[in-house]
């Protein structure tokens, strides 16, 4: 018997209906997040934005001040945005929601594009010169070949 059209999820058929932004306060990352809500904005879609709140290596001391300050910044890019989306009220609609989780930054998008079953993800361009050796985000995300991925520098 065939399976119901209407239940059956096919990514980016009519455009994409949800796209996530990976944000960690980066310059590259808020312009992530302006193309991501241009994006959004036209297609109809929703911006999903994903902060990933850095873990410590295994070994590492796991004191509170390290937790306090990951949960500072996920406060100050959610005030951030809030203070974007009000100034942009009445001129440009964008439906967005804000997810933080801890973890390792590309196993946390890669989780959150799977359960927001995105159509499309958009990450800033690597600031941090020691990523030749074990790759960014960005370049992780391009070779699992999951999702259309738009790199912005």
């Amino acid at each position: 018997m065939e399976e119901n059209a209407a239940a059956r999820f096919e990514r980016g058929t009519d455009g994409p209906k949800v796209i996530v932004v990976g944000i960690d306060g980066s310059d590259s990352s808020w312009r992530a997040a302006a193309y991501a809500a241009g994006l959004a904005r036209r297609q109809g879609a929703k911006l999903a934005l994903v902060y990933v709140q850095p873990m410590l290596p295994a070994g590492a001391a796991m004191g509170a001040p390290v937790v306090d300050a990951t949960n500072e910044v996920a406060e100050e890019l959610m005030a951030e945005i809030r203070s974007a989306t009000e100034r942009l009220q009445g001129i440009y609609q964008v439906r967005w929601e804000f997810h933080t989780l801890r973890g390792d930054p590309y196993n946390g998008m890669v989780q959150m594009a799977d359960e927001l079953k995105a159509d499309a993800v958009v990450v800033g361009a690597s600031e941090t010169a020691g990523h030749r050796i074990m790759g960014s985000v960005a370049v992780r995300l391009v070779k699992a070949g999951r999702w259309p991925v738009t790199v912005v520098p």
